[in-house]
C-alpha cells in the first residue's frame, strides 16, 4: 500500500469581480501586514538565545511557513483566474454569477448564487458552479426541472427565478 494520492482536480477558473478583490485583499494583508509582523517576532525570539526550546521562535517559523504557502497559492491562483464581469445576453438562463431560486418537490424554497470554487460561502448561500446543483442548473431557463443525485438519493428541484447583479 502506498501513500500516493492523485492531485486534486482543480475547480473552475472563474471568479466574480468581488471575489477577485477579496483574494487580492487577503494577499495584501498577509504580505504587507502579517508577514512583516511575524518576521519581527521571530527575529526578537531568535535573539533570546537557545532556539531549540524557544516556543515563540518555533511557532513564529511555523506561522511564516503557513503565510508563505498561502501567499504562493494566492499569487498563482490570481494569475490563472478569469474574472467574469459581464452579464450574459440571455438573462433568462442561469449562468456564472447569477442568483437562482429553486423550489423542491416538497415546497422548500432556496436561493443561491453561482460562483467559482474560490468564493464558496455557505453563510451567504454562494455555491460553486462545480457543485452538483451548480452543474445541473447551468444554462437552464426559469421553470426548468433539475434532478441531482445526492447521498440522500435523487433530489428534484424547479428553477423559479434567475437574477443578475447590475455591473
Amino acid at each position: 500500500m502506498t501513500r500516493y494520492r492523485p492531485p486534486p482536480k482543480s475547480g473552475s477558473k472563474y471568479i466574480t469581480r468581488e471575489g477577485e478583490l477579496l483574494l487580492k485583499e487577503e494577499l495584501n494583508q498577509l504580505w504587507k501586514i502579517e508577514r512583516p509582523k511575524v518576521t519581527q517576532q521571530v527575529s526578537e525570539a531568535a535573539a533570546l538565545g537557545d532556539r531549540s526550546e524557544n516556543a515563540e521562535y518555533i511557532y513564529g517559523k511555523k506561522r511564516l511557513r503557513e503565510i508563505d504557502r498561502r501567499v504562493r497559492y494566492l499569487t498563482k491562483r490570481l494569475e490563472e483566474l478569469k474574472v467574469v464581469s459581464q452579464v450574459p445576453p440571455d438573462k433568462t438562463k442561469a449562468y456564472f454569477g447569477c442568483f437562482i431560486s429553486v423550489e423542491s418537490n416538497e415546497g422548500d424554497k432556496s436561493k443561491y448564487r453561482l460562483v467559482g470554487p474560490d468564493e464558496i460561502n455557505p453563510g451567504k448561500s454562494y455555491i460553486s458552479i462545480d457543485s452538483p446543483l451548480g452543474k445541473a442548473v447551468l444554462g437552464k431557463k426559469v421553470g426548468s426541472k433539475i434532478n441531482i443525485q445526492s447521498p440522500q438519493g435523487k433530489l428534484s428541484y424547479q428553477l423559479t427565478k434567475v437574477e443578475y447583479l447590475n455591473r
